[in-house]
């Protein structure tokens, strides 16, 4: 019987932020949609959307983290995350977050006014990846 259990690693700039080797599905949400990998998957490489990555496995409780984009490849039962950030809900500095949210969301409404659609592109990404986190923040 095929081993029902994968390792999972997520790597940033800053190092390795999470590592778990007894996984049992992966779940992110990918620019195709969400996807979930579990053991003896198909090789692949997916391009990933700013959002929560949850890990499952055995225990009660599965492991969430924020990740800000990147891509995942899955080869060899392991899945390897590489993304400009990640951070796990402990990690996360939730007032910092709080300020991030509030200076996107002005941005966000300075852009819409002065009609820059690059300026307001990128206010929205700030905003999603403070969103993001201060949800990640919660499932502590």
């Amino acid at each position: 019987m095929a081993d029902s259990t994968f390792k999972v690693t997520i790597i940033t700039p800053d190092g390795t932020v999470y590592e778990n080797k007894d996984a049992t599905m992966l779940v992110m949400d990918t620019r195709g949609g969400q996807m979930g990998i579990m053991a003896n998957h198909v090789p692949l490489v997916a391009a990933l959307q700013i959002s929560a990555l949850r890990v499952k496995h055995n225990s009660a409780k599965d492991d969430v983290i924020a990740v800000n984009g990147g891509f995942m490849e899955f080869n060899e039962n392991a899945a390897t995350v590489v993304a400009d950030s990640a951070e796990l809900p402990t990690t996360i500095d939730v007032a910092r977050a709080e300020k991030a949210k509030e200076r996107s969301e002005k941005w966000v409404e300075e852009a819409k006014q002065k009609h820059s659609k690059n300026e307001l592109a990128r206010a929205e990404v700030h905003l999603r990846r403070a969103i993001n986190r201060l949800n990640v923040s919660q499932m502590r």
